[in-house]
């Protein structure tokens, strides 16, 4: 029997994907290896889907991660900019081109949200014994401003750190969501990336983030199609399945070109 993260390693692609309007990626581990900058033969694939459909990329890193990682790697044109949606911090903010990207909301947590949230993962350490990596790559919890994020071996942690500390420990990580979220029930506690724990308003996820896009472009969810690598159960992309939108897992930044080859009738 299939557990619940494998259930959804299989989605077949259909034909009827290739009529869709807009096309919501995730970021880490689906448009680039997590918090990596975008590869150039991904930038040449998305530029030429942008040049038939809206896309949108929803992910929880900042907006400057988002401009370091992916826009500013890119380099696309200004006449396809307009086609392109940015959803930084897991939708809790939202920025689309305008003559210049232009902040349209962002859900700012207040202050003294921001303090209960690192006593509770101050709590949640030492309740579960838990120590720290020795060698960690820069902040372990990072404000940004409409998310507080907690990446176990450190905000710039290099991917094959980040890959063997989520082999080993994964299951921890899940476990800290489950206690935080009793601690927060006021909060939306997920997993986002490999090693990360992403905490924002409640109700605030990747589902918001298609409410929005439905919003502000007029786009019904079932003219969107989603494309992430973490569709299962805890997941930070499973949110679009409960928001009923047709998606597609895949397993990283390889299996992303072969959908979008696929949404353009090359293969």
């Amino acid at each position: 029997m299939l557990n619940a993260r494998n259930r959804f390693m299989h989605m077949k692609l259909k034909p009827a994907f290739k009529d869709k309007k807009l096309v919501v990626f995730d970021l880490d581990g689906t448009l680039t290896p997590s918090k990596a900058p975008i590869r150039r033969d991904m930038v040449q694939a998305l530029g030429r889907l942008l040049q038939e459909k809206k896309v949108a990329v929803i992910g929880g890193g900042k907006y400057d991660q988002f401009l370091r990682q992916f826009v500013g790697k890119a380099k696309f044109s200004n006449d396809l900019l307009p086609q392109l949606h940015l959803f930084p911090t897991s939708a809790s903010a939202y920025y689309r081109w305008r003559k210049g990207w232009e902040r349209i909301y962002a859900h700012e947590l207040p202050v003294a949200t921001k303090k209960a949230i690192m006593s509770a993962f101050a709590e949640v350490f030492k309740g579960q014994r838990y120590k720290h990596p020795k060698k960690i790559y820069g902040p372990l919890i990072e404000d940004r401003g409409t998310q507080i994020s907690f990446s176990a071996v450190g905000q710039k942690a290099p991917l094959p750190v980040k890959t063997r500390w989520n082999k080993n420990n994964n299951r921890l990580r899940a476990r800290f969501t489950k206690i935080l979220e009793k601690k927060l029930p006021g909060l939306s506690v997920r997993m986002g990336g490999l090693t990360t724990i992403d905490i924002t308003r409640k109700g605030i996820d990747k589902a918001y983030g298609i409410r929005q896009i439905t919003k502000a472009l007029g786009i019904s969810r079932r003219d969107m199609l989603f494309v992430g690598d973490a569709i299962y159960p805890g997941g930070n992309d499973y949110a679009v399945v409960r928001a009923g939108v047709d998606y597609v897992k895949v397993a990283g930044p390889d299996d992303t070109k072969k959908v979008i080859r696929f949404l353009l009738g090359k293969s």
